[in-house]
């Protein structure tokens, strides 16, 4: 058995963006010692607004921050363009690339190739061909390792856009899956299947308010939750796991809560 998830709480927002900073400053600098490079794979909804106030606007943590290391890729990705409002690369574009000080230098950004947007199948195939194309040849790494997934949480416990049983949760083989029904708009989207998003070398997750009580104390403290996508998350690769939460968002949790500091 290996240890559990950490659970970290904080009073609000700001508290969270300097410990979530921390948290990736110290990733980064070990992925950069390790490999010269820092590979983050990011989700949309709320998280990269929190992600941009983490690594722009606060100050503390060792080192800086080195954009011109980091190769930012999509956890999740919805067929819709690039500047259209449901994309997740335009979130990440208008939340931390716009803003960022050149001082910092310019990330290598991969976002999905829109010349597929009506073949979604066609999209996932393509952006997994990145994934190999950058982790190595497929035949020799049988999953990418991402040096930090950064994801957040749905109410329902998705993540990425892997939702609660779908049969996409089964998938073994595949980096990059293709949705066309999703339960939540817009339809059509690609995903980094569970054995990929289970086997980051550290893996954060980013869960505030108190719309998310119900089901962080399911996930947390039930055996339903455990299947959960979150919830498998957290038991596949266990301590590698991180919640950076705030008091509301787990409220009446009894899984043990680290408050207000890393």
């Amino acid at each position: 058995m290996g240890k559990p998830p950490n659970l970290f709480a904080f009073q609000g927002l700001d508290e969270l963006a300097r410990s979530l900073r921390a948290y990736v400053l110290e990733a980064q600098n070990t992925a950069l010692s390790r490999h010269q490079v820092f590979r983050v794979a990011v989700s949309g909804g709320s998280l990269p607004k929190v992600l941009g106030q983490a690594l722009l606007k606060e100050t503390n943590g060792e080192g800086k921050i080195r954009l011109d290391k980091w190769e930012i890729f999509f956890a999740d990705e919805r067929a819709v363009p690039l500047d259209h409002e449901d994309s997740n690369f335009k979130l990440v574009k208008e939340e931390i690339l716009d803003n960022a000080p050149a001082a910092l230098g310019k990330p290598k950004v991969f976002p999905i190739d829109v010349k597929y947007l009506d073949d979604v199948q066609e999209l996932a195939d393509q952006y997994e061909q990145t994934l190999v194309s950058v982790f190595a040849a497929r035949d020799s790494v049988r999953l990418p390792m991402f040096d930090l997934l950064l994801l957040g949480c749905g109410p329902d416990g998705h993540t990425c856009s892997l939702f609660p049983g779908s049969p996409l949760l089964r998938e073994s083989e595949a980096w990059i899956l293709a949705i066309s029904d999703s339960p939540k708009p817009p339809p059509k989207r690609i995903t980094l299947s569970l054995p990929v998003a289970t086997h980051g070398i550290k893996i954060a997750f980013v869960a505030t308010g108190g719309g998310k009580k119900d089901i962080m104390k399911q996930i947390f403290d039930t055996d339903e939750g455990r299947q959960l996508p979150c919830g498998l998350i957290n038991s596949q690769a266990q301590e590698r796991v991180s919640w950076f939460v705030d008091y509301p968002a787990i409220e009446g949790v009894s899984f043990p809560a680290r408050r207000g500091s890393l």
